[in-house]
């Protein structure tokens, strides 16, 4: 297996994915961390998109994108974490996908400048995760019994409401028990915690409290 180094930002949630994933086949890699605000040459030299995440595979190889680089993965380092079953493994995707809309849906939330806009995508929230908790098995993870990929793509949506209830409550999940029992399972996974710094609540406050949006002035 050729040498591995995830290239992060402390508070992307695309990279706690592919750190989630790398921690639950048990794989051993290099953490870099960039400054978006400023980034790097070396950076910008081999990011598309100058976005993280990067993987770097061995001395020449790159992949960008969070979903590619959680496939690549899987396909090359066991366990596998997707289904064998070929339509299983493709609605399996397609959720993945979905988190990727409820993190868009999440940066419109906590950049939402007044009380329509912010309740506007709080509602989008809410009636993302009325799908999902339809969606859901008897647990304790997305597809019962066994870890996936998309229990990996979820962590990181849960891990923002942990920081949002500090402040407030947003009222998203009260509908949804098979939700609010599947995303304290996630939060108690080893791989799950581990994906982010020791210190990110106070991190992840302190970049909401500096949006100047609605929810900077809840929190503030």
């Amino acid at each position: 297996m050729p040498t591995l180094e995830l290239v992060s930002h402390d508070l992307c949630p695309y990279v706690q994915r592919a750190a989630i994933v790398l921690a639950e086949k048990q794989a051993s890699f290099e953490r870099i961390y960039v400054d978006l605000a400023n980034k790097p040459s070396w950076f910008l030299a081999i990011s598309p998109l100058g976005k993280t995440p990067l993987l770097r595979i061995g001395s020449e190889d790159v992949l960008f994108e969070s979903a590619v680089i959680c496939e690549y993965l899987d396909e090359t380092i066991a366990p596998r974490l997707h289904p064998e079953d070929a339509v299983a493994r493709a609605k399996h995707r397609a959720w993945v996908e979905f988190a990727s809309a409820t993190l868009a849906d999440i940066w419109g939330y906590y950049t939402a400048a007044d009380a329509a806009a912010f309740e506007e995508k709080r509602r989008s929230l809410a009636g993302k995760f009325t799908w999902l908790e339809r969606a859901l098995r008897d647990g304790p993870y997305f597809a019962g019994e066994r870890f996936s990929l998309v229990d990996a793509a979820f962590g990181p949506v849960f891990r923002y409401f942990d920081v949002f209830e500090k402040f407030f409550d947003p009222g998203i999940f009260d509908e949804t028990p098979k939700i609010r029992a599947w995303r304290e399972a996630l939060a108690a996974r080893p791989s799950v915690h581990a994906a982010v710094l020791y210190d990110y609540p106070e991190r992840l406050t302190a970049f909401l409290r500096a949006r100047q949006s609605h929810l900077s002035r809840l929190m503030n």
